[in-house]
């Protein structure tokens, strides 16, 4: 097998500033042609989606997939609740781990990985505020360092 292309379609920047993320999984997707085109179009949107396993099978609810303009009778419910193709390890992985308490699954991002669709899923734990608070110090605390690094290095 060759290096595959991971081509980002939709990426959910507010769950690493909401969540602490304790581990990834990728995840397939199932969709219908007229979804595919429209990814391919990059109208895609996991800001406000959510992952929950239900039976035994992972779903994630919310996910916006714009209607393809061309599509016309094909195109599907632009929210519909949408399949997540997991391994039955993985699933079970998953479970154990969101008995614990304050744990839940997030997207992450979708992407192309070679020519299907894939969702990263992250096994996430709610941050507190004063936890949001510390991490925005620390990155203002870096960009001043490196502006200062920056600096002292431009006057020679």
């Amino acid at each position: 097998m060759g290096k595959e292309s991971k081509k980002l379609i939709a990426n959910n920047k507010k769950a690493r500033h909401d969540y602490f993320i304790e581990d990834t999984y990728e995840a397939g997707i199932s969709l219908h042609g007229t979804e595919v085109k429209s990814l391919r179009m990059g109208k895609c949107s996991v800001k406000e989606s959510f992952v929950r396993v239900e039976k035994g099978e992972v779903y994630i609810y919310n996910m916006h997939i714009s209607p393809y303009e061309k599509g016309n009778i094909f195109n599907r419910d632009p929210l519909r609740v949408k399949k997540l193709l997991l391994h039955k390890y993985e699933i079970n992985k998953i479970m154990g781990q969101m008995q614990q308490k304050g744990y839940t699954l997030v997207p992450l991002q979708v992407y192309f990985k070679g020519s299907l669709v894939k969702v990263e899923i992250g096994l996430a734990k709610g941050k507190k505020l004063y936890d949001k608070r510390q991490d925005i110090a620390k990155r203002d605390q870096m960009r001043e360092a490196e502006k200062q690094f920056k600096a002292k290095n431009m006057r020679f």
